[in-house]
Parts: structure tokens; C-alpha cells; sequence
């Protein structure tokens, strides 16, 4: 093939899976090595990606802004009854992504919050002791469309991600989500997160988040620092990473 120009997308730590390793723990620095740019969705992964190619750009993630923007009044009726405070996260419920044993302290610390889960869980949700809790409400999976009206239902947005080499590189596009929908967003800190660092509370452990969700529900959250949080969210569509793409190809194109 004849080209003009290459581009490698780097948007997952893939070498953190063992079948992924196995041959890309050489062919994917090769690979990197030999294309004119690489573009990544997060800045961990910018990082990782310079070591093998010094033009390595971040262009981040789109999200689909307009549907969680979007307040609809309707407020689902498997949520409807569960007492204030709650404390959401929706998404699927995976243990090698999200901190279970993070959870279930904040529960038993908290046990006035209702926190809530939505999404599909996987064995080690199933079998955790999150269920025995009778402020942890799990809702199941959820149509894409209906999640904006569960999450403008949360007091407070969650992303209690637990960091290992699969995770801390990823780009949190659920954070855009949340914020999209104006509310606040209380998440475990990582280098990806360091983008969000100005609307979003960044915890390192237990009463790090305890102190945060705290903050939040006695702050009594305006519409100022809704809108703040909206803007964000607005900056980081499809189009604004298109155009990041070209604007990195043009930079590159320009040195030669």
C-alpha cells in the first residue's frame, strides 16, 4: 500500500490483558514507531505513547452531550421512592473496574446515604457484600435513553474506578456524561482525571470521598456551578476531537 500518511489511535491500555500482551508488548511500540503521529484519548496514554514517538498528540473523547443534557421531569418509578440523599453511579458494574470494597465503606460509614447502582453486574458485583446493605439499591441494566433520568435523580455523581493498569490510563467519559447532566462528581483521582480536576472532587482514599459527598450535600449545589459543569461537558464532543485529530495532523505536516 501506498500512503500518504498514518495515524495510530491509542485509546486503551491494551498490553494490561494478557492476550493482548502476549504480541503487542512489541508490536504495538513497533507500530507506534513507525506511523507519522499518535493520537490518544487520554493524557496517561499520551505519555506512554511519547515514549515511542514523539509525536503523540491528545485528542480526547467525544460524548453524547445533547442526551444527558437533556432534563425531562420524569423521574423513573424503581427510583422514585428511594429516600434523599442519593448517592449514583451508572455503568456497568464490572470488579476489576470499580472499587467494591470503596463502596461497601462508604455504605457502613454513611448508612443515611442511598447509594445506587445502575447497570449490568458481573460475578464479583453479584457475589459482593454490597447486597447484604440495605442502602445499596441495584437497579439492573437500563436503556441507553432512560439513563439521563435516573442520573438527574443523584445528589451526587460517582466514578469510585479502582486504579490498575487496565483503568488509570482510561478516559472517563462517564465523568462527561455526569457532567453533562450538571451534577457533581465526586471520582477516584488517576492522571486521566486530571483534566476534570476544576468542576470535579478528586479522592485518593475512603475519607477523601466521605469528605467530599459531604461538602456537596451541605453546599446546597446552584445553577452557577451547574452551568460551569455543563460547559465543560459541552467542550468535549466528537466535532472538538475531529478537530484536535486535524489540527495534530497539521502541526506534524507543517514541520516537514
Amino acid at each position: 500500500l501506498k500512503i500518504d500518511f498514518s495515524v495510530y489511535y491509542l485509546r486503551d491500555y491494551l498490553l494490561s490483558q494478557p492476550y493482548f500482551y502476549k504480541h503487542g508488548i512489541l508490536s504495538e511500540p513497533e507500530l507506534m514507531q513507525k506511523v507519522d503521529i499518535v493520537t490518544t484519548n487520554s493524557l496517561y496514554l499520551t505519555e506512554y505513547a511519547q515514549k515511542y514517538n514523539a509525536n503523540s498528540f491528545y485528542i480526547g473523547q467525544g460524548c453524547e452531550f445533547e442526551v444527558f443534557e437533556k432534563k425531562t421531569g420524569l423521574i423513573p418509578t424503581d427510583i422514585a421512592d428511594i429516600p434523599k440523599p442519593i448517592i449514583g453511579y451508572c455503568g456497568a458494574l464490572l470488579s476489576f473496574r470499580l472499587d467494591i470494597g470503596l463502596l461497601i465503606s462508604i455504605a457502613k460509614e454513611k448508612p443515611q446515604w442511598n447509594i445506587v447502582l445502575i447497570g449490568p453486574e458481573d460475578e464479583g458485583f453479584k457475589k459482593s457484600g454490597l447486597h447484604q446493605l440495605k442502602n445499596v439499591h441495584f437497579l439492573g441494566h437500563k436503556e441507553p435513553y432512560s439513563l439521563p433520568d435516573y442520573v438527574h435523580c443523584f445528589d451526587v455523581c460517582l466514578n469510585p474506578q479502582l486504579v490498575n493498569e487496565m483503568t488509570i490510563g482510561n478516559y472517563p467519559r462517564k465523568i462527561d456524561e455526569y457532567l453533562a447532566a450538571g451534577k457533581p462528581v465526586v471520582a477516584t483521582a488517576t492522571k486521566a482525571m486530571e483534566e476534570f480536576a476544576a468542576c470535579t472532587y478528586l479522592c485518593n482514599d475512603l475519607n477523601d470521598y466521605l469528605l467530599a459527598i459531604d461538602k456537596i450535600l451541605a453546599s446546597q449545589d446552584d445553577a452557577g456551578q451547574a452551568h460551569s459543569r455543563i460547559e465543560v461537558a459541552k467542550s468535549h464532543t466528537w466535532e472538538n476531537s475531529i478537530i484536535k485529530l486535524y489540527t495534530a495532523i497539521n502541526s506534524h505536516q507543517n514541520k516537514q
